[in-house]
């Protein structure tokens, strides 16, 4: 029970309180895992509801079905079409964004990986804008959960063709097929954003402590990892009943390079420490409050509790 029985209690919110619809049902369930996730500083923990589970087998062939469509006509005439959509979705979902360079960034010559507070299916858009703004001439790529693969529907079309990369857990899949995709768009000076907070928390404000992996891939590679944080502005329009419209601030913070006289291992725990900071601070200057994990219902932006 805990954090999320307590909070609920409080406000008076049940498991049988109305649904809501932002692409997916099931908010206030989700806000209750998020509650109680946060309470217990479980970072990582799934919160969203009916994420597809999918066998070894089933990610073994999601994997390998990825690297063999990459050379296919098919795929590239649908990777036109999603990365079409997507571009289209930039302005249509974001014609509003606010883009802080804080760390006057501006043009970077090589491929670089960005990172980004994971809160929403398609906050990509968000990063997706900044790069065809600022760094010119370039794809964002996007690195995703394996599951998200067997998804259905137009964000799952989204998720499979518009220039996305599958992240599963396997060893060996870890230690070539998917390093061998990085570096080979790293060669090509493209730009990659990885969630290194890895599960989506809808909506949630806070920035979680990374998982070091993504800064480990940058590290072996020599490439830059920029650093970014999103602010969520709730607005006077509902979205829903229960939500606010938000507006976004996308703050750019700094550019982390890979120290040369340092091993990968340990610039990606410097990395890592120093992404979680430049966050930390972000999100204490935006909200004007400390970073703690003690879950207020203000925690979701535009949630109307």
């Amino acid at each position: 029970h805990g954090a999320k029985s307590r909070y609920f209690q409080k406000t008076g919110r049940t498991r049988g309180a109305n649904c809501i619809m932002i692409l997916q049902p099931d908010r206030i369930q989700v806000i209750e895992n998020i509650a109680r996730a946060a309470e217990e500083e479980n970072f990582y923990a799934k919160v969203e509801m009916n994420d597809p589970v999918l066998s070894p087998e089933q990610c073994r062939n999601i994997a390998m079905g990825y690297f063999k469509a990459l050379h296919q006509c098919s795929y590239r005439i649908k990777n036109l079409l999603a990365r079409i959509v997507a571009n289209i979705g930039c302005f249509l979902f974001h014609h509003d964004l606010e883009i802080v360079d804080e760390a006057q960034v501006g043009h970077i010559p090589c491929g670089a990986m960005l990172t980004s507070n994971h809160f929403g299916p398609l906050e990509n858009l968000i990063i997706r804008r900044y790069v065809r703004k600022v760094q010119k001439r370039r794809r964002l790529y996007v690195i995703s959960q394996i599951t998200n693969f067997a998804m259905a529907g137009p964000i799952g079309f989204l998720m499979n063709y518009a220039d996305t990369i599958p992240l599963w857990e396997n060893v060996h899949y870890l230690n070539r097929e998917f390093p061998a995709r990085l570096e080979s768009l790293f060669d090509q000076k493209q730009m990659v954003l990885i969630y290194p907070e890895q599960e989506m928390w809808f909506n949630y404000k806070k920035p979680r402590p990374p998982k070091r992996g993504a800064y480990l891939f940058a590290a072996k590679a020599n490439v830059p990892v920029i650093c970014c944080f999103v602010e969520m502005i709730p607005q006077e329009k509902n979205d829903t009943a229960q939500f606010k419209r938000i507006r976004y601030v996308l703050h750019i913070l700094d550019v982390l390079y890979p120290d040369a006289n340092k091993t990968a291992k340990q610039n990606s725990v410097d990395m890592a420490r120093w992404d979680y900071a430049l966050k930390k601070a972000a999100y204490e200057k935006a909200y004007g409050k400390a970073l703690d994990y003690h879950f207020c219902a203000d925690d979701i932006a535009g949630y109307i509790a």
